[in-house]
Parts: C-alpha cells; structure tokens; sequence
C-alpha cells in the first residue's frame, strides 16, 4: 500500500492579543509593563484561543497573568505588530493585536509566567519597554488617552 509523505511545514502563524493598560494618577496615566522570564518587559498578552473574540482574550490573558479583573476596554483603538522569529527548525509568523483599556486596581498578582511588574508613567515605560515596536504603541496610545 503506497504512504503519502506530509511534507512539514516549514513556518507557522501565531495571533495573541494585549492591553495597553493604565489607571489614572493624580501626576496621570500610569501604564502596566510585565518581566517576562526571556528578560524582556512588554504589556500582558496572550495566545488566542479557540471560539475566541480578540477582547475576550486580551481580557482573560489580563485576568491570568495579573489578577486584574475590572479592565475596560476602551475606544477604538486597535493596533497591531507583526514580527517573525524561529522556534527550533520552524519560523514563526507571529501578530500581536493591542487595545486600550482602563483599571483602578493597583494592586498585581502575577502569574508564574512573569518575573516583575511596574506601573510607569508613558515615558518611563517607553524607555523600560524592550521592543520598538511597543515603544511606538504606548507613546500612541498615551497621545490618545491624554486627548480625551
């Protein structure tokens, strides 16, 4: 009996949503950055899963990594990057899709995904955050918040 040979694949496609989160200040918006254990500091995201909404993800990965729980989402800002990186043999086509969205809760308990957490004034984070294209969406997102 003949076999057919699958060929692997040689790239694959990953989608995670985030939250530009912030809590207002007296001094103004303050914004969440998380450790990650690679050593980077980015914004809570994660890997969409299936029957999914992006909100619905961005919401429950905030929920999991920083035990946040009265996030709202907020306008219509959306932004996304995309970026590709290998795992093993296997390219990695990876979008990240953020929103904004608003807290009063200070307090973080992280997940054992994360090494650390700050709140950051949107200069500070843009100079703590690792990626520049994290640097590009808070600077955005801080124009959009303080317009409003």
């Amino acid at each position: 009996m003949p076999t057919s040979k699958r060929t692997p694949r040689r790239s694959v496609r990953e989608k995670s949503v985030g939250l530009v989160l912030y809590r207002q200040t007296p001094q103004g918006p303050v914004y969440l950055l998380l450790h990650y254990p690679g050593g980077h500091w980015d914004f809570p995201k994660g890997h969409v899963e299936r029957g999914e909404r992006e909100k619905q993800t961005a919401i429950r990965e905030l929920r999991e990594e920083t035990g946040i729980t009265d996030a709202e989402i907020l306008g219509s800002f959306r932004d996304a990057v995309r970026y590709t990186f290998r795992r093993g043999s296997r390219r990695v086509n990876k979008v990240v899709v953020y929103y904004i969205a608003r807290t009063a809760c200070a307090g973080v308990l992280l997940s054992d995904e994360h090494r650390g957490s700050a709140w950051l004034g949107a200069s500070e984070a843009a100079e703590r955050l690792t990626f520049a294209n994290s640097r590009r969406i808070i600077l955005d997102a801080d124009s959009l918040i303080r317009k409003t």
